[in-house]
């Protein structure tokens, strides 16, 4: 009996752990008029990362962050270049001293990237899979 319980409870677990995951999972996205329909892991990093100011088809784009704060932007950054916010804000920093690049435009959550990001063509943001509509188009998926 104790064994049966045992069993229950570490797929109980499993269960939840699979659908945390889910809801975590991070979606990158565009407008929906927007052409690009994927991006490679290094055209993402070269976005986020200030090394290019321009989508693959040569038309500039604007990168929407979300708060230094926030899990998502944690787990963003941890997936796509293995750094932590402060890591990636202090390299950063060292690029606007340098006057080279600009960071992307910060909003307050989910729900304000998707706005964001169906109102204006050239935009591109992430937001978690469960906050996910129709008003945008998912481009990649973070893992």
């Amino acid at each position: 009996m104790a064994r049966l319980l045992q069993i229950t409870l570490i797929a109980i677990l499993f269960a939840i752990a699979a659908l945390s995951h889910a809801s975590e999972e991070i979606l990158v996205i565009v407008n929906k008029d927007n052409q690009i329909t994927e991006l490679s892991q290094r055209e993402l990093i070269d976005l986020y990362m200030g090394r290019s100011q321009q989508f693959p088809n040569g038309r500039y784009v604007i990168r929407i962050d979300q708060l230094p704060d926030s899990k998502i932007r944690e787990a963003f950054y941890r997936s796509l270049v293995d750094k932590s916010v402060t890591q990636v804000n202090a390299y950063w920093a060292r690029l606007l001293f340098t006057g080279r690049a600009s960071p992307p435009v910060v909003v307050t959550d989910d729900k304000l990237v998707i706005k964001t990001v169906s109102e204006n063509r050239n935009t591109i943001g992430y937001i978690t899979a469960d906050q996910l509509d129709n008003s945008v188009k998912v481009i990649m998926r973070v893992e």
